[in-house]
């Protein structure tokens, strides 16, 4: 995929603020880009029905996953603020729960000794 897309900035530089893809400096026709993406969908091998949202929900999860701030999250996806971004994505958040739990796990991993069991017992 990054491969197509050096060739495809090849053929068409975009400079700052340039839409990557473009028919003549204008942005494509929606209908064109649904064409275009369902193309390339069923190319990759995505399922039937995979919409360009389904890729945006994948890549927030992965980088909610990754552990990203929220604010992170919120400039790569364009969100107008941080607010939207946990208002669409917050049920990917690990809560504090799962927070609390793994933390301690790490610390107690850390300092795990192999405890020696005689033969008595």
């Amino acid at each position: 995929m990054l491969d197509a897309h050096a060739l495809h900035l090849q053929r068409c530089p975009a400079g700052p603020g340039d839409l990557l893809f473009r028919r003549d400096g204008k942005p494509w026709p929606r209908n064109r880009l649904g064409e275009a993406f369902n193309c390339a969908a069923n190319a990759a091998g995505l399922p039937a029905g995979t919409t360009s949202h389904d890729l945006r929900h994948h890549y927030a999860s992965l980088l909610i996953g990754a552990g990203c701030s929220v604010k992170f999250v919120q400039e790569r996806l364009g969100h107008a603020s941080a607010v939207e971004t946990l208002q669409t994505y917050s049920h990917l958040w690990p809560d504090d729960e799962d927070r609390t739990r793994a933390a301690v796990e790490r610390a107690w991993a850390a300092t795990a000794r192999p405890v020696a069991v005689s033969a008595e017992e």
